[in-house]
């Protein structure tokens, strides 16, 4: 399985959910690896801070990569460029849009997400960084994304002081510690955010699968 998670702005937790997603699988015995194909290297900057219990690879890499892991996510860079999405989209299975719930971003996602669909790539959004006080702002813009015609998973990344812990230390949001050692209270609310996440995509990439196989064959009866 190939994840691409891309987007067009920095700061919409690109590589958090890169690695939260690795995290997961690894979690449930998968064989999984990250390529970072960020300029600001950013996915090989969190794992040199901790110990992640599975490899990043710098873009470089990505072919040797590949033969060893079940699944393989490239965490992308933040750009609208054509030819640089397609090049980056290309082979995934599923491309993962992270946006915050601000109009600006929702935009940016719409706009990325027709580029996406003018190269026929399977994608899906994820809504991350939603306050807990600003449940309703995160729904106005899963509703907004949908009228789109976007998928949007159906659960929230939370915004959590607990996710900054854990990138400090290079490790994933479930061993979030303060200074003094004592575990995040709330670690584990953003570790089950990505669970969430996590099982839904292999029901997404099979439907899609199933959608666009029907559709050929459709073509090929009308034919």
């Amino acid at each position: 399985m190939f994840i691409t998670v891309c987007g067009q702005k920095g700061g919409v937790a690109k590589t958090c959910t890169s690695i939260h997603l690795a995290s997961v699988w690894h979690s449930e015995g998968k064989k999984v690896c990250i390529v970072d194909a960020d300029k600001n290297r950013s996915a090989l900057a969190y794992s040199s801070r901790g110990n992640l219990p599975f490899p990043v690879f710098p873009v470089s890499s990505a072919a040797k990569a590949s033969r060893s892991s079940e699944i393989v996510i490239t965490d992308g860079q933040a750009s609208s460029d054509t030819e640089e999405l397609k090049h980056l989209a290309y082979g995934s299975d599923l491309v993962i849009l992270p946006t915050t719930a601000k109009a600006r971003s929702v935009e940016l996602t719409v706009e990325l997400a027709s580029l996406l669909n003018t190269l026929k790539v399977n994608h899906a959004v994820v809504i991350v960084k939603v306050d807990f006080r600003q449940q309703k702002a995160a729904q106005q813009a899963q509703a907004a994304l949908e009228n789109f015609g976007l998928h949007v998973f159906d659960t929230f990344i939370p915004l959590l002081s607990a996710f900054d812990k854990a990138e400090a230390s290079g490790n994933a949001v479930f061993e979030a510690v303060d200074d003094l050692g004592r575990s995040d209270p709330r670690r584990m609310t953003g570790w089950s955010a990505y669970c969430s996440i996590a099982s839904q995509i292999p029901c997404l990439i099979s439907k899609r699968s199933s959608d666009t196989n029907n559709l050929n064959n459709q073509q090929l009866i009308s034919a």
